[in-house]
């Protein structure tokens, strides 16, 4: 006889990792199942946040995932170099999984596939059906016509070097490198002296980036910058999507069960950043005391409603970043955001931006032409639909 869960999570990814971690701290009485299909928890990302993104009492919570930290970063465009000093962090989904198989152990299944999935039971690809009051759904994006979407895609390489590379700290963008026909940077993290992770990212329409081409940039980028390649340790690629319009009421009603992380598109719109959500998604979920399939799917549908409407500013902006103006010109955007105050970029990162800061990010010359820019600002997803 198959034992009956106080909560089962299926796919043991970011989203759904932490809020189990954190119901670990806050409800240790609770017994919790997560289900992976992959080998390991976790599956192969690097997610990173800025300092400003969590409260001191969330960055003392997730302290044990965290693999790499820094004091500041920089970014790099055509016309503009610059230090920000804004701590930085990432995890790691290895050591994500690490930290996940220590607190669980017993109660993680990896490579195991789910065949059906209920709010309450989910059905194993050997026939065996496991019970639950609630089942939480984190199998990653999911596509959906209520939302419309581009794209920062991304192939990353994590490279032994021969010498050290001479970084203090993450370059999170530079842009001065060819746009390929859309808004291109790469993202370098430095892991250790002779160790970096580097990232060919685009901001496209669709999610098309080609891996090998990706390759190649990223290998013509490090003899750029005088690295000598040695040992590939592994790769990443992805793509995360950036929210420009939907339907959010209609994106809800297509959810039969509670959901989380990208599956709830609840992530940074302009960034696609996903972190500081999935934290706040588990303190709001552990400070409950039910846990029911009904009272978690209004908890997480009313909490991804806040998100929404806090995040409207932030749709506007990828409307003009991806409509107003050629693609081979979105960077003269994103040079133009980082000639703004540190606090300010802060804010805008942890998605917590003021009226006096929306109004400073629109003033001055646009760095697209003004018809288009308003006719982005104005679109409704009816006409963006025939737009794209």
């Amino acid at each position: 006889m198959q034992p009956h869960y106080d909560l089962i999570f299926v796919g043991a990814g970011l989203a759904n990792g932490l809020i189990a971690l954190r119901l670990q701290q806050t409800h240790p009485e609770l017994s919790l199942l997560l289900i992976e299909s992959e080998q390991q928890a976790g599956g192969n990302h690097t997610w990173s946040f800025h300092a400003d993104d969590l409260t001191p009492e969330q960055h003392r919570w997730i302290a044990p995932l965290i693999a790499h930290s820094w004091t500041h970063y920089h970014v790099r465009f055509p016309q503009r170099t610059r230090r920000l000093n804004s701590g930085y962090f990432c995890a790691t989904s290895q050591h994500f999984a690490r930290v996940l198989y220590e607190r669980f152990r017993d109660n993680l299944l990896t490579h195991t596939q789910v065949t059906a999935i209920t709010p309450v039971s989910v059905q194993l690809e050997d026939g065996r059906m496991i019970t639950a009051d609630a089942v939480i759904d984190g199998r990653g994006y999911q596509p959906d016509d209520a939302l419309l979407v581009g794209f920062q895609a991304f192939v990353g390489q994590e490279w032994q070097l021969k010498q050290p590379h001479g970084l203090t700290a993450p370059i999170i963008m530079d842009a001065t490198v060819d746009q390929q026909q859309g808004y291109r940077f790469v993202y370098t993290l430095p892991l250790s002296a002779t160790r970096l992770l580097i990232e060919d990212t685009h901001y496209i329409d669709n999610a098309t980036l080609k891996a090998p081409q990706a390759r190649q940039h990223i290998s013509a980028y490090a003899a750029q910058q005088g690295w000598q390649l040695d040992r590939l340790m592994r790769e990443e690629q992805g793509a995360l999507p950036i929210t420009l319009t939907g339907d959010h009421q209609a994106f809800w009603q297509q959810r039969p069960l509670a959901c989380s992380g990208l599956r709830a598109g609840l992530f940074h719109p302009t960034t696609g950043y996903s972190l500081p959500l999935a934290v706040a998604l588990a303190d709001r979920i552990a400070a409950s005391s039910r846990f029911s399939a009904s009272s978690l799917q209004d908890l997480i549908r009313h909490f991804a409603h806040e998100a929404w409407q806090k995040q409207r500013f932030f749709r506007m902006l990828n409307r003009m970043l991806f409509l107003a103006g050629p693609a081979d010109q979105r960077w003269k955007v994103m040079q133009r955001f980082y000639g703004l105050p540190d606090g300010l970029i802060a804010r805008f990162y942890a998605g917590k931006l003021t009226l006096p800061d929306m109004a400073r990010i629109l003033s001055g010359k646009p760095p697209v032409p003004v018809v288009a820019a308003l006719q982005a600002i104005l679109t409704t997803p009816s006409r963006l639909r025939a737009i794209r």
